[in-house]
């Protein structure tokens, strides 16, 4: 998947990676997209969560060698 922007969070633990996240989106602009790096198995989860709470939508996750690549895209 094709991303704007690339977030690495490897090695960063709950919740740090949506606090991450959260700086990010708003140097984004509305339709954007943020590929998000991280190896906490608890983004799977975490992430779709907090799209869901602020409107942003979770485009998807990919694992790949122990790293979840997790895409989301800005709204307003």
């Amino acid at each position: 998947m094709k991303a704007d922007r690339k977030l690495d969070c490897v090695g960063l633990y709950c919740p740090m990676p949506i606090v991450k996240t959260a700086r990010e989106m708003k140097e984004l602009a509305e339709g954007e997209v943020l590929e998000v790096v991280a190896d906490d198995k608890g983004i799977k989860s975490d992430m779709p969560a907090w799209c869901l709470k602020t409107g942003n939508e979770c485009l998807g996750i990919e694992e790949e060698d122990g790293e979840f690549h997790v895409f989301v895209r800005k709204r307003s």
